[in-house]
């Protein structure tokens, strides 16, 4: 079967998806060493610097606007990952895992907003396939809702809203440049936040080091530009429906390598989001036209 634009897009965005997935344990660990602020910090600067000599290849497509489109996405990007971070202190993983997800649904939600169109129903089939798997794979036996939740809430709307305007600003922009502006404002948000929140005692572990390196490229650089370049060929549906295989890919990583027991529950779960993702991209992908 030869696969169209659109679907090699979706693929390459489930590569981005498999690579952070995949470095959820190396993070696990590196976190106990050095806190989440310093490490998105250190992560997103090294990405940014790994992206100079593109930035200087390409910039002639410099321009005001597309910086102001990268800050603000890079503004957005950050709420998401501050608002996860500050409220893994007051839920639980399983908890932030399924509300983080529910992103999901947001961005067909905006999409609904803004173009005045529902979704295809095989779409609507794909997230609701997708969202009860999350449960599934998330949420334990008893479900308790407290303030932690809440602020993941206002994560999960934040990594919608990046995934919906990146779908909006990337068919007009260069790539390079807005996916840099991105990385370079979570970098120096993040750093400011280092500065003004007390921080506890850093400590520069081989666990450290090993995580920063696998997660600067291949997780920041290389998975940021690919998500703003194949955006421009797929839709934020369809991108939001994709990056629910993340907490999937994790849970697969965790039991080859962190010896994590995958239960029954989760490996229906894991089929739900495979399904809808596979629903929706084989019978609901002629249905929506990407972005412009």
């Amino acid at each position: 079967m030869k696969l169209n634009r659109s679907q090699w897009a979706d693929f390459s965005l489930l590569l981005v998806t498999l690579v952070w997935g995949s470095t959820f344990v190396i993070v696990k660990l590196a976190i106990k060493d050095l806190p989440p602020f310093p490490f998105l910090a250190i992560r997103f600067g090294l990405a940014f610097i790994s992206l100079v000599p593109f930035i200087w290849f390409q910039k002639a497509h410099i321009s005001k606007g597309t910086l102001l489109k990268g800050i603000a996405l890079g503004v957005i990007l950050f709420s998401g990952y501050a608002w996860q971070t500050i409220g893994l202190q007051y839920t639980t993983a399983s908890n932030a895992g399924f509300i983080t997800g529910l992103s999901v649904v947001i961005v067909p939600a905006l999409v609904t907003l803004t173009t005045r169109k529902l979704p295809h129903p095989a779409l609507l089939l794909g997230i609701l396939s997708a969202l009860v798997g999350l449960a599934f794979l998330s949420l334990g036996d008893r479900l308790q809702f407290n303030k932690g939740d809440l602020m993941v809430l206002i994560c999960a709307f934040s990594f919608a809203l990046h995934i919906f305007l990146v779908g909006r600003y990337a068919p007009q922009t260069n790539a390079t440049i807005l996916a840099s502006a991105q990385i370079l404002t979570v970098s120096v948000l993040s750093a400011l936040f280092t500065i003004l929140l007390p921080q506890p005692t850093v400590n520069f572990s081989s666990n450290v080091w090993v995580a920063l390196l696998v997660t600067a490229i291949p997780a920041t650089s290389l998975a940021f530009f690919a998500q703003t370049k194949m955006q421009q060929f797929t839709t934020p549906t369809h991108t939001a429906l994709i990056f629910t295989m993340e907490p999937v890919f994790s849970a697969i990583t965790a039991f080859f390598f962190a010896g994590e027991i995958f239960t029954t529950k989760g490996l229906l779960g894991a089929g739900l989001v495979l399904g809808g993702m596979l629903i929706a991209e084989f019978t609901g992908s002629e249905s929506e036209t990407p972005s412009k």
